[in-house]
């Protein structure tokens, strides 16, 4: 459905993302894989979405000069806001361990900004999920980090995984956003795009 309205338009995931890919291929979607390096680094000033707005914008900006008539380019940026901080993806086990044990018994916000970006246009929008975690254990949590690795996600956990399933209380907002993508607000821009 969705595949027919683009058919005028060649979609460009800028994403290493497994998730993110295999959400663009459950959406139906045809799409290409193309990556540029960008030094994710931001103003220590910024703050929850302004942080994942400045850096889904840097991503999209290493392709100015670069993009041809029809083509879309879709960068993103997720991190999880706990306590006015950013936590991004762990430096190493000690690092996700502390994370999580920061997370749990608290409520945290998963932001995730999503940036269209054509040669005449860009566009951006964004994505907040509040997540709350019951008040899981370090034994739990060590369990989770040893059996599923989870060092490239934002906060340190997926919440499709097992930690999921065992030691998240609530959930407002986009589930999908939690994984990886706010899949339906990026099928609602694609749908109404001209």
């Amino acid at each position: 459905m969705l595949k027919d309205k683009l058919k005028h338009y060649k979609i460009t995931l800028a994403s290493g993302s497994p998730r993110r890919q295999q959400f663009f291929r459950e959406l139906g979607l045809d799409f290409e894989i193309r990556l540029k390096e960008v030094e994710e680094i931001y103003p220590e000033n910024l703050q929850g979405v302004e942080i994942t707005n400045f850096l889904a914008l840097l991503k999209a900006s290493a392709f100015d000069n670069d993009i041809n008539e029809n083509e879309i380019v879709i960068t993103s940026d997720t991190i999880v806001w706990l306590d006015n901080k950013a936590l991004g993806k762990p430096k190493d086990f000690n690092h996700a361990l502390e994370m999580l044990l920061q997370m749990a018994g608290k409520t945290h916000e998963v932001i995730t900004s999503v940036c269209f970006k054509t040669a005449s246009k860009m566009d951006i929008l964004n994505c907040i999920t509040k997540v709350t975690f019951s008040q899981i254990t370090e034994k739990e949590i060590r369990y989770y980090l040893d059996v599923f690795k989870p060092f490239d996600k934002a906060g340190s956990y997926g919440i499709q995984e097992w930690i999921g399933l065992i030691g998240i209380s609530r959930i407002e907002g986009s589930y999908t956003n939690v994984v990886g993508l706010p899949t339906e607000m990026v099928f609602n821009y694609l749908k109404n795009l001209e």
